[in-house]
């Protein structure tokens, strides 16, 4: 698949292949209950594919799929956030050690913007310093990453569901780039075969019930576009 010459949706068509295969392989594993795009509880997210799946006993269980057409995709969510903190703290405080030695070094740089010069600000961009300035892009791009590439680790955290799923094309798929917990569909041909099971994680029966809610929403949402969409073209 394409998944740089047409878009539906402002999608590719490859994403919206990987949704489909994921959609299918749902229902065909006892997931009656199937919707695209929905907007998980707890969370700022949404799901590329949410299903969930009746039992005998008990409320049942949920499960989200996350569709992967690229490696830099699969990675802009696979954020470690102890990791990632570990190092911005790393990187701050080899920042405070650079301003330091600047300020020593550099007295010119200081803007007297406050009533007592220990609180004034420098202005270290005018010498151009290398190494401080890649410290600020890591520093940038550090806490950047922290806050808006964690959603696989933040969907467990949160308890959003009780499985979750990769959906990869064949090629992308690598055991160390999956994130602890989540299992792994490879896509091939258009078909997805399962490659690594996910960890269960309970959650609350509220919980399950607020994402077949949502489930149920988002299954309405597609059919009242279907219904307007069959009108218009009888009004034609």
């Amino acid at each position: 698949m394409d998944a740089t010459i047409s878009r539906h949706g402002g999608e590719t068509v490859a994403h919206n292949e990987l949704k489909r295969a994921a959609f299918l392989w749902a229902q065909g594993h006892g997931y009656a209950a199937c919707a695209i795009e929905v907007r998980l509880p707890k969370s700022r997210y949404r799901a590329d594919v949410a299903a969930y799946r009746p039992e005998k006993a008990g409320f049942g269980s949920t499960a989200i799929f996350e569709c992967k057409q690229s490696l830099v995709d699969l990675r802009r969510d696979n954020c470690d956030a102890a990791a990632t903190r570990e190092r911005l703290a790393i990187v701050c405080q080899r920042r405070h050690v650079l301003e330091k030695h600047l300020r020593i070094h550099f007295p010119n740089l200081r803007i007297s913007d406050t009533l007592f010069p220990e609180f004034d600000s420098h202005n270290f961009s005018v010498i151009e310093h290398r190494g401080y300035a890649q410290v600020l892009r890591e520093l940038t791009a550090l806490q950047n990453r922290l806050y808006d590439c964690t959603k696989f680790e933040t969907l467990v955290r949160y308890r959003c569901a009780n499985l979750f799923y990769l959906v990869l094309p064949r090629v992308l798929f690598r055991e160390s780039e999956i994130p602890v917990g989540w299992g792994a569909l490879i896509e091939s041909s258009g078909d997805v075969a399962l490659a690594r099971k996910p960890i269960l994680h309970e959650n609350s029966p509220e919980m399950r019930l607020r994402m077949l809610e949502r489930i149920a929403a988002a299954g309405t949402r597609v059919a009242n576009r279907g219904l307007e969409s069959a009108r218009r073209d009888r009004a034609k």
